[in-house]
């Protein structure tokens, strides 16, 4: 094929991806030249992003990797942790269906994501008692997979204060850590973070929207040797 017809082919295939993700989120109440709503769209796309990633970043993962290895915890390598990554998956999506806890995989980390309705009363951080059953299967499967980092995020929708949402997110992660802690699982393996309302998932301007971005993720990273 000649460059010029592949340049073509790759520029239309450009052009209906982008209207593709344009029309992706819908009940926006702002203009269409609102600087705000180009804002938030791209607020949106950096949440997707990361939905399935750290937040804590890689000298946080690192610091607790050392930890695990001083800990006797052994690491692993090449195609095993691919391999240990998918009864891992296999076993929480079998626990949590049902649940309304998601269960994401992106490339050889799992994030189980979880509505703030679901796990928190509203503008609470204390973890509601009828959630407690999801976690001991979470943590039931934590301890037979212990060769896993744990990130614990939490996030908020945009209402509020950005300092109130930081730390309402932080306090939301460190319930959740808290409560696996109590179930067994080694603080040394845990990373808390808040992130506010910096990822969102969803569009702040609808109900529905802001239910989405309101949640706590755990994000499991193998450890390698």
């Amino acid at each position: 094929m000649r460059p010029s017809a592949t340049a073509a082919i790759v520029t239309a295939l450009a052009g209906s991806l982008l209207l593709g993700s344009c029309a992706t989120y819908t009940g926006q109440t702002s203009a269409p030249d609102d600087p705000n709503r180009t804002r938030n769209n791209a607020l949106i796309g950096a949440g997707i992003g990361v939905v399935a990633g750290l937040l804590s970043g890689g000298d946080a993962t690192e610091r607790r990797q050392r930890a695990l290895v001083g800990a006797g915890v052994g690491g692993l390598a090449g195609g095993a942790i691919g391999a240990y990554q998918d009864r891992q998956e296999a076993q929480l999506r079998s626990q949590m269906q049902g649940t309304g806890v998601d269960v994401v995989r992106n490339g050889d980390n799992i994030t189980l994501s979880m509505p703030g309705g679901v796990t928190f009363a509203f503008d609470k951080a204390e973890v509601q008692p009828q959630f407690y059953p999801v976690l001991d299967n979470v943590a039931s499967t934590l301890q037979q997979y212990n060769q896993t980092i744990i990130e614990v995020a939490g996030h908020t929708d945009s209402v509020g204060s950005d300092a109130y949402n930081q730390q309402l997110s932080q306090k939301r992660a460190e319930a959740v850590a808290n409560y696996l802690g109590s179930r067994g699982i080694m603080r040394d393996r845990m990373i808390t973070v808040g992130a506010g309302e910096t990822r969102p998932v969803a569009s702040n301007d609808t109900d529905a929207g802001r239910a989405q971005n309101r949640r706590v993720e755990i994000t499991l990273v193998p450890v390698r040797s």
